[in-house]
């Protein structure tokens, strides 16, 4: 299971991520006020602005400080990391 840092030490499975959005559209704002009348979002913001929507394959709403672009370069990062991992296992 790969775990995404989504700021302050919070980790997310990256594998159950369906999408990251910026959360200033009005369809946005409605999916966390849904998400929070439903009991599925999780503030990761620390009381800070938020920055980014993490929306997730079981439905529940992840809130994170860091903007979008950051969040998506540390799954990329992750997914060349493992890749470069998976080759020093086979030449063991």
């Amino acid at each position: 299971m790969k775990l995404i840092n989504v700021g302050f030490g919070n980790m997310v499975s990256a594998e159950k991520i369906v999408a990251i959005v910026s959360p200033d559209s009005a369809p946005i704002k409605r999916i966390i006020q849904e998400g929070r009348e439903r009991g599925a979002v999780i503030d990761a913001t620390y009381g800070r602005r938020t920055r980014a929507v993490i929306i997730t394959d079981s439905e529940h709403i992840i809130l994170s400080a860091l903007q979008p672009e950051t969040l998506s370069h540390r799954i990329v990062e992750r997914d060349n990391g493992k890749d470069s991992d998976n080759s020093e296992i086979d030449r063991a």
